[in-house]
Parts: structure tokens; sequence; C-alpha cells
């Protein structure tokens, strides 16, 4: 008897970092034929010899998601070769300002993030959701964080980047629901083990920890960690458990939503 939860699935992740990276495993792990896109040759050629060792199915291009005609003739030749897409998440790194407040705060610092995030998932939704829904229910998932509900300072772009993304992901949930698509929003907080795993989260909380006198992850565990409920923050196993979860027929008549793994962070 097979269990796996996304046996004969095909998944395509775009992003090749930390969270698509661990995603990626986990799906091959569950059954899905695995297609992920990024823009470093080398990490993507080091997760594809990681998940072959581990027996898994994964195929990689080096794309740049914010090249709209690229993105599309990736998703044609993955629905062509696979007979179409089941699950399509958006893991995309948008390095950003975090801290500068109005005042010193500059309108390209302050849409680097909105256009970058928004941009990107635009893009890839509008590419995949031709080649799903089809012979069953296809699945978009995306990834925000607390900022999207948070009031506190310096995060302005951040913050408005993290809304839209949930706002989109509910928007499209509801256009694409009459596809047989289901569109799902997965909300961590900062993921603890992320910058050891090459995230771009080690720069952007460097300044902080330094400013606190201690190292990065010193700061996630006391100044980032206190602040939940479970004192603790969320893993990268834990949030690629969640997607693969959110991805499977287990998880059917999810959509619309956002997944609190904050930790507590936020209480909804």
């Amino acid at each position: 008897m097979n269990d796996r939860l996304l046996t004969d699935r095909t998944a395509v992740i775009y992003g090749g970092g930390a969270i698509g990276g661990a995603t990626a495993r986990v799906f091959a792990r569950e059954g899905a034929r695995v297609f992920i896109a990024g823009r470093t040759p080398a990490r993507l050629d080091a997760l594809a010899s990681a998940i072959a060792a581990e027996g898994g199915t994964v195929v990689t291009a080096q794309l740049d998601v914010h090249d709209q005609r690229a993105v599309e003739r990736h998703a044609e030749q993955v629905a062509s070769t696979a007979g179409g897409i089941d699950i399509a998440m958006n893991a995309v790194s948008i390095p950003h300002d975090q801290g500068t407040v109005l005042a010193d705060l500059s309108v390209e610092a302050f849409m680097e993030p909105i256009d970058g995030f928004l941009r990107a998932l635009f893009i890839t939704s509008k590419a995949v959701a031709p080649f799903m829904g089809r012979e069953r229910p296809g699945v978009i998932l995306t990834l925000s964080e607390p900022g999207a509900k948070l009031a506190a300072p310096g995060i302005l772009g951040h913050g408005v980047s993290a809304a839209g993304k949930e706002a989109f992901s509910r928007l499209l949930a509801a256009e694409l629901a009459p596809s047989n698509i289901r569109v799902v929003d997965i909300r961590p907080h900062a993921i603890v083990d992320a910058p050891a795993a090459g995230s771009y989260t080690r720069e952007l909380f460097h300044q902080f920890a330094e400013a606190s006198g201690t190292s990065v992850q010193g700061f996630l565990a006391d100044a980032l960690a206190q602040g939940t409920l479970l004192k603790r923050l969320p893993t990268l196993a834990e949030v690629a458990e969640m997607a693969v979860f959110l991805a499977s027929d287990r998880a059917s008549s999810v959509t619309g939503t956002v997944i609190n793994l904050s930790a507590g962070a936020l209480v909804d």
C-alpha cells in the first residue's frame, strides 16, 4: 500500500533557498515529481543531488521569476513533460529593508519588497494556473509573514508586502475555485534554522543582532522566540510538512485562508 501523500503529483517550486529547498525534499519524499526553479545553479545542483540521494525525482531550471515569458515557457515545458501541474509553491526570496523608519526610508526601498514579491506571485500563478485543475484539483501555495498584521516601526515595505501577499492569495482563491484550484497562504514567523540553511534572513537579522550585542541565533532565540506563546520559532521542517499537508487531498477543503505558523506571535 502506498501511503505517501503526493504520489504521482507534479509540483513546481519557485525558489531554491532555505524554504524552497526544504519543501522540495519533503515533496519528493512524499512521492511528488518536483520541478524546482531558481536563480543560483550551484544551489539547485546541490539540492538536486540531495533529493536524488534520498530516492526522489527532481528537475531543476535556472529562472528569473520576474521574466514573465521565461516563467510561462518553463510552466509550459513542465506541463508538457508531466501531463499537467498539480502543485505550485512560490518560495522566492527578495532581500529588502527592515528597520528603517519613514523619515529615512526611500520610496525605492519601500517599494522593493512590494513590487518584488507581488510581481513574482502574479507571474508564477498566472503561468501555472492554465495547467491545473484538469484531472484533479490544483493547489497554489504562497508564503507571507506576521508583518502582515503587526503594528511596528521600521517595517513599512515589509508589512505592506506581507499583507499584499495574503490579500493576493485570498482573492486568487476566489477567482480560481471554479477551475478546481485551491490557494492557501502559509504565514510562518522567523524560521529559526533558515539563516544557517543559507536564507537571506541571515543578513537581514544580522543588523538587529549586532545592535543587541548578540549573534543571529541569539537574537532569534532571545528577542523573537520570547515574543511567541510557545517561546520558540518554527523550523524549516515544520513549514515543509505543513506545505505537504496543504498540497495533499487531506486538506481538500482548505482554500482562501492563511495558515498561522507563527508559534503564537500572532493569535487569530
